[in-house]
């Protein structure tokens, strides 16, 4: 089967929540359409005594050693089901277990490991805004990942038959225009281009950067639908998305910003908040 970009190994995360049950169920078919190894991951996280009173007055933190190999059994017993499972599938999955101060290190610290081609995680709630705009752990792991990023709504499954791409013209969503090119010419896939206005005055640039996706478009010879939507972008994507029915949405990230900008809230993070489908978010490629 034709897999819908040249990937070689996918980390999922898991917490075992309904929401990260999801991303492994998409996070399996696409290592089946894509041929390649899938990593499952379950942080445990650990406060430090150190962290709880002050260093100055006390020995060096210690760990209960027993009670931490208990924790770790007990997770393990739960990601292992997980292999067997992949295996009918034809999938090769990897269980992995990390123990660090919060999830997102932990996850941090994998993808540092493994070098994967795209972590995908699952979205809390029903619109998950308010977690992001919090600052969770998926918001954080978009931030400063240097890799692709699919963010899965509860309940959502990965088609790759309508596809939707907005695009500024930036370097960032330059490289989402390229990922979304290469996904639908190896899938055959629907495609959608936007570049949103957001006021009267912004919409001679908004028809060029659409004017420009066309011509590269068919000099590659995809197919594809535009529009120049006016409005609010985030809002602007998600009409979109529901009124085109669009499978998948892929967006460029801003590049490794800090988490005050991801706390003050970002176009990619309010379209993961509402999005009826995953979100693809695409990572710039440094040197």
């Amino acid at each position: 089967m034709i897999s819908p970009a040249p990937l070689k190994k996918l980390l999922v995360c898991t917490d075992e929540s309904p929401d990260s049950q999801g991303a492994i169920a998409v996070a399996l078919d696409l290592a089946r359409m894509a041929q390649c190894k899938l990593y499952l991951l379950q942080v445990l996280p650990f406060v430090p005594l150190y962290e709880l009173q002050s260093p100055d007055l006390l020995p060096p933190p210690t760990i209960n050693l027993e009670m931490q190999a208990a924790q770790e059994a007990a997770v393990r017993s739960r990601l292992e089901p997980w292999r067997a499972k992949a295996a009918e599938l034809g999938v090769d999955l990897e269980p992995c277990l990390r123990s660090s101060t919060s999830a997102f290190e932990g996850i941090r610290e994998e993808a540092e490991e493994l070098k994967p081609d795209w972590i995908i995680m699952g979205r809390h709630g029903l619109t998950g805004l308010a977690r992001l705009l919090m600052g969770s752990v998926t918001a954080r792991v978009i931030g400063h990942s240097r890799v692709n990023v699919l963010v899965v709504p509860e309940g959502a499954t990965l088609e790759i038959k309508r596809l939707l791409v907005a695009s500024d013209d930036s370097p960032f969503s330059t490289a989402a225009w390229e990922e979304a090119l290469s996904i639908t010419q190896r899938m055959g896939s629907h495609l959608l281009g936007i570049s949103v206005a957001a006021t009267d005055g912004e919409l001679s640039g908004a028809r060029g950067v659409v004017q420009k996706l066309e011509a590269e478009a068919k000099r590659r010879g995809v197919a594809l639908e535009t529009a120049v939507p006016r409005g609010q972008p985030d809002q602007a994507i998600i009409h979109w998305a529901r009124t085109k029915q669009v499978n998948l949405i892929i967006l460029g990230s801003h590049g490794r910003t800090g988490l005050r900008k991801l706390l003050m809230g970002s176009v990619v993070e309010r379209v993961i908040g509402q999005a009826p489908c995953p979100v693809l978010v695409v990572k710039k490629k440094i040197g």
